[in-house]
């Protein structure tokens, strides 16, 4: 069973011009997937498909304008009604929610989310253990706990020994592990990656996906990742998710069979990368290549 599900799923964008006329444009349409309790999901594909707006979706930050999107068979966000007959069911079906009620849980996790972005986003002012315990005392964790799991949090990340750094004392690499294990330490069900080490260098990227495919291995953690890099999507996922833009649609969904830890100099996973590569430029320029599977 589907454990997150988009089901045809179209989001439209619409903005005002400079002469006041309206316009707007399809960022994805009719978008269906299912991904599995525990699947690690990369989605690939150029600037422009989409793949940043399924992952707000999936995590409640944009709805839908068609179509559903569910985290274990609840709706994360329902499109607004669009005629009479829509309005009068969506009245019928919250006909029993009141102001207090909303007011009460308007700004409580309706499901239990974390997502670590490009930017690595933790507090420059606050320790990197400091920025683990903060996010854990939100959710009403105890202080002497939360230091625990902040510790052990950072050394899966192999940053023991650095608890009492700032950001700025820590070079990019290491703050983006900071906020790996920030995400790491809450211990959510579902981990939203929006390319997450897209702006570190070759080696650096490396060593942060060896980390996060050793601890996402220890757990039951749903993730669901967005990458350029077709050697990353490989290395790191069950299936990877190719996308085509304009607007974004879901071209193929390639499994990856490969026992972890996966090894780069693999043939099979060479080989992989290789036909992703080729049915990746074969949807986007219409020149397909025979035996391409």
């Amino acid at each position: 069973m589907a454990f997150v599900k988009l089901n045809s799923v179209t989001k439209f964008f619409s903005v005002s011009t400079n002469n006041g006329e309206a316009e707007g444009m399809t960022a994805i349409l009719d978008i269906s997937l299912s991904i599995r309790r525990g699947e690690f999901i990369s989605i690939v594909g150029p600037s422009g498909c989409g793949k940043s707006t399924i992952l707000n979706m999936i995590a409640g930050l944009q709805l839908p304008t068609e179509g559903t999107v569910t985290i274990d068979g609840k709706v994360v966000l329902e499109p607004p009604p669009v005629n009479k007959d829509e309005l009068r069911d969506y009245e019928k079906k919250y006909r029993f929610l009141s102001p207090v009620y909303n007011s009460l849980f308007k700004n409580k996790h309706r499901f239990d989310i974390s997502m670590v972005f490009q930017d690595h986003s933790i507090y420059p002012w606050k320790t990197a253990l400091n920025n683990i315990t903060f996010a854990l005392r939100l959710r009403g964790i105890a202080k002497e706990e939360c230091i625990v799991t902040a510790k052990n949090a950072l050394a899966a990340v192999g940053l023991a020994g650095f608890e009492n750094n700032y950001p700025y004392q820590l070079s990019g690499g290491m703050r983006q592990r900071v906020a790996l294990a920030r995400a790491l330490a809450v211990k959510s069900k579902i981990l939203l990656m929006d390319e997450p080490f897209g702006l570190l260098d070759g080696f650096n990227r490396e060593r942060l996906q060896e980390d996060l495919s050793a601890v996402w291995s220890k757990t039951s953690l749903t993730v669901v990742y967005i990458t350029h890099d077709i050697e990353e999507a490989v290395y790191l996922s069950d299936r990877v998710v190719l996308m085509a833009p304009s607007p974004g649609v879901i071209r193929n969904i390639i499994p990856v069979e490969l026992p972890r830890p996966r090894r780069r100099t693999n043939p099979e996973f060479k080989e992989i990368c290789t036909n992703i590569q080729k049915i990746f430029h074969s949807e986007l320029t219409g020149e397909y290549e025979y035996g391409v599977i």
